[in-house]
């Protein structure tokens, strides 16, 4: 039986009650094939998991393509589809300008830090 080959984790995934509290392991999410990774684990949350709860803490991501944003929205989608939430925080300045000339800071609930993220649940 062949084995699966081992792709890095791009995601860090910790349960605080029942919000999913998602971190990035990449610094630049830019790369194609890394966001539709990316997509697809935060869409199994939801999907597979049945998460409704999900709190993206984007403390370590320096740089984000627009790609990525992308996800973004579907997630959020998803979530309202099935009266979730979807909670961001930690954005870094230059990402945070990308939403806002984006209009996604008026579409996301964008908290500065995780603590007020999970009281915003």
């Amino acid at each position: 039986m062949a084995s699966q080959p081992s792709r890095k984790r791009r995601l860090e995934v910790e349960d605080i009650g029942d919000i999913a509290v998602v971190n990035f392991v990449d610094k630049k999410i830019l790369d194609e094939q890394n966001i539709q990774m990316i997509g697809d684990d935060l869409f199994r949350l939801v999907d597979e998991l049945g998460r409704r709860k999900v709190l993206l803490n984007f403390g370590n991501v320096e740089f984000m393509s627009s790609a990525a944003l992308g996800k973004l929205i579907t997630l959020h989608r998803k979530l309202q589809a099935v009266q979730g939430k979807l909670v961001l925080c930690k954005i870094a300045k230059d990402i945070l300008d990308v939403f806002k000339i984006t209009k996604l800071d008026k579409i996301l609930t964008i908290y500065p830090d995780e603590q007020a993220g999970l009281q915003g649940f």
